[in-house]
């Protein structure tokens, strides 16, 4: 996480205050790059519209400004947005083994935080949803400042919960948060896509249920770059296993490097072809980057449902 002192936060325990900090980083860059005229203003107001009810109009403001201006309340909301997190144990991929590292769960959880922090400077409603081979969490959509402790405390949780041998079932709990969004909302999803079942294909059809029900939806595809797509171990056997159900295989990586990476790539490009024919926005999350991978692409997501 560039320009974040992990061990500040750690000694903190605040994800709250980690939030904030990516949140004012993400945007001071955005300043400062080909984005810098992109709209990150987060305003506590709104125009007033001729013919409604002057009661909350802001007569300071006017006086100030010679404008009508309205004051914006907690339940007043542009958009819902409902934040799904994959809480399986292959997504505590890699084993730490420094301080620093971060495995694909604390990325997803950090991210998901940041992105927390986003919606409640635009006064948008957002809910949290977790999973493994069930719904663990589901929260209603809200904007309060109640609600924000809840999700965060939420979240928080889990980077101190025992997830060891908890399997993936993402088809049916994409298809029970489907039908668990009861009203229009844009669909944040951060998983590895690792499915510990035999319908791997059904993954896109539990997605695309999400945009059957009008729902608008983006993939984060959380991955370990280094280690799960380019396969970059050392020219020695090693003991691979597997994070969800503990089984074990011996092999030296060199041996399948070539086609491993083979049918890693060919996975993520028929994932990533089936996302764009149903309208659902891959991207591609590494968790050896920074968070602006993550936050930018909300961005231009929310600013085009505007």
């Amino acid at each position: 996480m560039t320009g974040i002192d992990r061990t500040r936060i750690q000694a903190y325990s605040k994800l709250e205050l980690l939030a904030k900090q990516v949140v004012e980083g993400f945007i001071t860059g955005l300043h400062k790059s080909p984005f810098h005229g992109f709209s990150v203003e987060f305003a506590e107001h709104r125009l007033y519209n001729t013919g409604e009810s002057t009661r909350h109009l802001d007569w300071k403001l006017l006086a100030k400004t010679d404008k009508l201006f309205v004051k914006r309340y907690e339940e007043e909301t542009n958009l819902r947005c409902r934040i799904v997190v994959d809480v399986s144990s292959s997504m505590l991929f890699p084993e730490k083994t420094k301080k620093e590292q971060q495995n694909k769960l604390e990325f997803s959880i950090y991210a998901a935080a940041a992105m927390v922090e986003l919606l409640r400077r635009q006064r948008d409603a957002y809910g949290l949803s977790t999973f493994s081979d069930k719904i663990e969490f589901h929260s209603e959509a809200k904007s309060s400042a109640s609600h924000q402790r809840l999700v965060f405390n939420e979240l928080e949780k889990l980077l101190d919960a025992e997830l060891s041998q908890k399997t993936t079932s993402a088809v049916d709990s994409l298809h029970h948060i489907s039908e668990m969004i009861h009203k229009r909302s844009l669909v944040i999803i951060f998983s590895d896509m690792f499915d510990n079942s035999d319908r791997e294909d059904d993954l896109i059809n539990a997605l695309q249920h999400l945009k059957h029900n009008k729902h608008e939806v983006i993939l984060f595809h959380v991955v370990d770059k280094s280690k799960e797509l380019d396969f970059e171990f050392e020219n020695r056997p090693y003991r691979f296993v597997d994070m969800e159900t503990g089984e074990e295989v011996k092999l030296n990586p060199n041996e399948v490097k070539e086609k491993y990476i083979a049918e890693v790539k060919s996975r993520e490009k028929e994932l990533r072809l089936k996302c764009g024919q149903y309208g659902i926005d891959y991207v591609a999350a590494d968790i050896g980057k920074d968070f602006n991978q993550v936050l930018l692409p909300f961005l231009v997501k929310r600013k085009k449902m505007n």
